[in-house]
């Protein structure tokens, strides 16, 4: 026995050496270029608002974004006047980034909560909210609007970040995602939290919220995306100078008396920083979590 088991051995090890030595296929081959090629596509835009940010801001307005300038003309005056010059812009920032992290809180918070109660529980009217939920989604935002800021008036919630976040909260996008992904764990893990005397909320928090880490993180970069950038809301509520947020800042240094062409410039390159360290910090959960929430259920 034992000698036909070093025989076996001996026959299959140059097979699998062979296999070693093939390495990746031509289609894998093929695959990484298509993908290397289209990832410096997607960075084109990013290299010309770059290059930009040493050029002079009307010459970038007259010619446009490009690569063909002259050398001898770039200049750090528009990361100077970013630093020493910038009037409120670092406000806008803050108030922007504040804003952004306590609305990505609240929205996962309030998403999954819901979301959990769809997936975890049994009661009447369950499918018919479920169903609102994707009716929600369904409906444009800015057909919304108009009602939602006659009530925010009335409510005397104008002009504060409160009425900022609080419609978006309960996301309908955010609670379909969590509820598909909780219905891939299995229920057996709250019986046993239930029959170990844990809480309903300590069941939540203790035993299912660490093991979504993948559909929080992938939903943390959809929704801060979202608020970064929000543009239009902000706009409708916010009346002070002081509270604006970055986007809303930026769009004030255009103005029938004079155009802030430099500070817009590296101002706009400086606001893609937060953006890209939030992927970059969740980057390996995210393909995991928008997977799982796709298949479960």
């Amino acid at each position: 026995m034992a000698a036909l088991q070093e025989q076996d051995r001996v026959t299959t090890a140059p097979a699998t050496a062979v296999r070693r030595r093939r390495g990746p296929s031509a289609a894998a081959w093929v695959q990484s270029v298509f993908l290397v090629v289209m990832a410096l596509i997607s960075l084109v835009p990013l290299l010309a608002i770059l290059v930009g940010t040493f050029q002079d801001g009307n010459e970038v307005i007259r010619r446009g974004m490009t690569f063909d300038v002259d050398l001898a003309a770039l200049s750090l005056d528009n990361y100077v006047l970013l630093f020493t010059d910038s009037g409120p812009y670092f406000r806008w920032f803050a108030n922007t980034l504040l804003l952004t992290i306590g609305q990505v809180a609240g929205t996962l918070l309030v998403s999954a909560f819901v979301a959990y109660g769809f997936a975890m529980y049994e009661f009447r009217t369950k499918t018919l909210w479920f169903v609102m939920v994707l009716l929600v989604m369904t409906v444009p935002f800015e057909m919304l609007m108009l009602p939602l800021y006659v009530q925010v008036n009335d409510m005397g919630l104008a002009d504060t970040y409160v009425v900022i976040a609080l419609p978006f909260l309960a996301s309908a996008v955010t609670i379909f995602f969590f509820r598909q992904y909780f219905l891939g764990i299995p229920k057996e893990i709250l019986e046993a939290g239930r029959v170990d005397g844990v809480s309903e909320f300590g069941i939540f928090f203790r035993l299912v919220l660490p093991i979504t880490k993948p559909a929080m993180a992938a939903m943390a970069i959809l929704n801060g995306m979202l608020c970064w950038n929000n543009f239009l809301w902000p706009l409708l509520v916010l009346r002070s100078p002081e509270k604006f947020t970055l986007p809303i800042g930026l769009n004030t240094l255009l103005t029938p008396y004079g155009n802030n062409y430099e500070l817009l410039i590296i101002g706009a390159f400086f606001s893609l920083i937060p953006i890209l360290i939030l992927f970059l910090a969740f980057q390996r959960f995210f393909i995991e979590g928008i997977t799982a929430g796709a298949v479960k259920g």
